[in-house]
C-alpha cells in the first residue's frame, strides 16, 4: 500500500471546500473545514492505537480500555468520526457532530479548553443556519464527511510525520489567499514566517513566546529552527512554545495547529495580549522567554490606550503609544517578555513605526539609547494578505550592552569603527537592509523566494559576527550606520535614510535630441503636404 502524502491530503481536503464555497464567506468555511480535518486525525492515531492494544493485549477489552485512557485524545465513541460518518444521513447530523465537539471537548479538557473553560469548538457551530435550510445543510454535511472519508490519516499510513501538520498549514495558506481583508487576522505568508524564525533563530531548550500568535503558523517556523526538521519529537523537546490570541476563532486554530504538529505542550491563551497578558511570573510580572516573534495587527486602534497609564507590568515605562496607533506598545511588550541581557525579539511592523513622531517618536529614541535594536529590513510591498502596504522587520537583541566593543591591539589598528563582538559586548551599530526589490511577483500577492531569505539571513549574520563595518555593505541593498548617525536623523530609521537606491538617469544627448525634433518636423510638413491634395480633391 502507497503511503498517503501531503500533496494527497491537500487534493482531497481543498476539493472538501466546493461543499461550501458560494454559500458562506471562506473566512467562516475554513473553521468547518479545518475542525473536520483535526477530528479525523486524532480518530484516526486512536483507531490505530487501539488496533496496536487489541493485537498486544490479545483483544482483552479491559485492559485496552486501560491502555487508550493514557493515549494524547481520549475520544468518546459518539465523537470518532467514523461514527459520524455512519449517522451522515440523519436529518440532525448538524447536531450530532455539534455534541461529538461538545462531549470531545468535555474529555480532553485540559487541552481543549481555556483558562476560562471555553472550549476550541466554541465557536463554531455544524448546526447552523449559516449552512442554508435543514435540506442543504444536512446535504452539505453529509457530502463533507464523505470527502474526508476518503482519507486514511492513521500515521503508520502517511509518507512523513509532518503530513498533517503541513496539511493544514496549506489550507490555511489558501483560505488567507481567499479571505481577502480578514486573513490578516489569523495567518502570516509562510515564507515572511520562515524569515523572522531565522531571524531570531533560538538555541535548544529555548523558551519562544508570540504574543499575538494567531493560527500559530509563526510559532511553529520559530520552533522548526530549533534541532532537525524530520525530528517531530525531538523539537517537541527542545523548545517550549508559548503564545496568546485576542480572536476566539483563531485561537481555536492555534490550538489544533499545534497538536498537528507535535508540539502538545505549548501554551496557547486565549485573550488580549495588552489589555490582559495571561503568561505571567506573578500578578505584576510578565513571564521572560528566549525569543519573542510576533506579528502584531498594523496600526491597531483603541489597542488599551486607556490601561496603559496604570499598567501593573511597567511595559509603557518608556512612553505611552497613540490611541490610534498601537504598534509600539506590542513591540514594547514583547521587549518586557524577552529575558534580560539574552531575549531576542523580531516582529513585522508597518513603515510608519520608523519615522512617526511624538509619543512614538520618543519611545523609538529610548530604545535606540537603550542598544537594544539590532536590524531594520524593508519588506517587498504586498506580501501579506488583505493589505498592499510595505512592511519592515525589527530585530533587538538584549545582549546588545551600552557601551561599543573594545578593540585590542592588532585589531584596533586594523579594523576602526569594526562592528566585531569582543569579551560580550556590541556594537551601537545599526543594520539596515532594503530587500524591498527582492521578491518573485504571485498571482494575487508578492512572494519571498528562498534566495531571498537567504540573502537577508546572510547579511545579519554577517553583520552579528562583526564582519561588515561601518557605512555600504551592499551598494542599494544594505548598510551600517553608527549610533551618531542615527542620532543626526533624530533617531529616525526610514531605510533610505541610510541605504541610498537612488538611481540616476541617463545624461540626455541633447543633439541627438535636436536632430529628432528636426526630423519630426520634417516628417510633419510632408505629412501636412499630402493631407492638403486629399482636402483640396473632396473640394474643402
Amino acid at each position: 500500500m502507497s503511503k498517503l502524502k501531503v500533496q494527497d491530503i491537500n487534493k482531497t481536503v481543498w476539493n472538501a471546500c466546493d461543499t461550501f464555497r458560494g454559500a458562506i464567506d471562506p473566512s467562516q468555511y475554513k473553521d468547518y473545514i479545518l475542525t473536520m480535518l483535526f477530528v479525523k486525525y486524532i480518530s484516526d492515531v486512536n483507531k490505530e492505537k487501539k488496533q496496536g492494544y487489541a493485537e498486544k493485549y490479545d483483544g482483552d477489552k479491559a485492559r485496552i480500555k486501560r491502555a487508550m485512557q493514557a493515549e494524547r485524545f481520549i475520544i468518546p465513541e459518539n465523537s470518532t468520526f467514523d461514527y459520524l460518518y455512519d449517522n451522515r444521513n440523519e436529518t440532525n447530523i448538524g447536531s450530532l457532530i455539534d455534541v461529538a465537539l461538545a462531549d470531545l471537548e468535555e474529555a480532553n479538557r485540559a487541552k481543549l479548553t481555556s483558562e476560562s473553560g471555553s472550549g476550541v469548538f466554541r465557536n463554531i457551530s455544524f448546526n447552523s443556519s449559516n449552512l442554508g435550510s435543514e435540506k442543504e445543510k444536512n446535504g452539505r454535511l453529509k457530502d463533507l464527511l464523505g470527502n474526508f472519508s476518503e482519507l486514511d490519516l492513521m500515521p503508520s499510513h502517511l509518507a512523513n510525520k509532518d503530513a498533517i501538520g503541513d496539511a493544514y498549514e496549506f489550507l490555511i495558506s489558501n483560505f488567507a489567499s481567499d479571505a481577502g481583508k480578514k486573513a490578516g487576522e489569523f495567518f502570516t505568508p509562510s515564507e515572511v514566517s520562515l524569515l523572522l524564525a531565522k531571524l531570531t533563530k533560538g538555541e535548544a531548550g529555548a523558551k519562544i513566546y508570540d504574543p499575538t500568535c494567531g493560527s500559530g503558523s509563526l510559532l511553529i517556523k520559530a520552533a522548526q529552527q530549533v534541532g532537525s526538521r524530520n525530528a517531530r519529537i525531538e523539537r517537541s523537546r527542545n523548545v517550549a512554545l508559548y503564545g496568546q490570541e485576542n480572536n476566539g476563532s483563531t485561537w481555536a486554530l492555534a490550538v489544533m495547529n499545534m497538536f498537528l504538529h507535535g508540539f502538545d505542550n505549548a501554551s496557547i491563551r486565549w485573550g488580549d495580549t495588552i489589555r490582559n497578558p495571561l503568561h505571567l511570573e506573578s500578578s505584576t510580572s510578565l513571564e521572560k522567554f528566549d525569543v519573542v516573534v510576533a506579528n502584531p495587527p498594523f496600526s491597531l486602534k483603541k489597542w488599551g490606550k486607556e490601561e496603559a497609564d496604570d499598567d501593573v507590568f511597567n511595559r509603557f515605562w518608556r512612553g505611552v503609544p497613540p490611541v490610534s496607533r498601537g504598534d509600539w506598545a506590542f513591540v514594547t511588550h514583547m521587549l518586557e517578555s524577552a529575558k534580560a541581557e539574552t531575549g531576542k525579539v523580531g516582529v513585522v511592523v508597518p513603515h510608519g513605526v520608523l519615522f512617526r513622531g511624538s509619543s512614538e517618536g520618543k519611545i523609538r529614541e529610548q530604545l535606540i539609547k537603550e542598544n537594544l535594536l539590532e536590524a531594520v529590513i524593508g519588506l517587498p510591498s504586498n506580501l501579506f494578505f488583505g493589505t498592499g502596504i510595505p512592511a519592515s522587520i525589527l530585530v533587538f537583541n538584549k545582549k546588545r550592552t551600552s557601551s561599543p566593543p573594545v578593540l585590542a591591539g592588532a585589531e584596533a589598528l586594523e579594523a576602526p569603527g569594526s562592528t566585531r563582538r569582543v569579551e560580550g559586548q556590541y556594537s551601537t551599530d545599526v543594520l539596515f537592509v532594503d530587500a524591498s526589490e527582492h521578491y518573485q511577483s504571485g498571482t494575487n500577492q508578492n512572494v519571498l523566494r528562498k534566495e531571498d531569505i537567504d540573502k537577508v539571513v546572510q547579511t545579519y549574520r554577517d553583520f552579528g559576527a562583526g564582519k561588515h563595518q561601518n557605512g555600504v555593505v551592499e551598494v542599494k541593498y544594505s548598510y551600517v550606520a553608527t549610533y551618531e548617525e542615527i542620532e543626526e536623523n533624530d533617531f529616525n530609521l526610514n531605510i533610505p535614510r541610510y541605504v541610498d537606491t537612488f538611481e540616476e538617469e541617463e545624461p540626455v544627448d541633447m543633439p541627438a535630441v535636436k536632430q529628432d525634433i528636426n526630423t519630426l518636423e520634417s516628417e510633419l510638413k510632408e505629412v501636412q503636404k499630402e493631407m492638403k491634395k486629399y482636402l483640396e480633391k473632396l473640394d474643402f
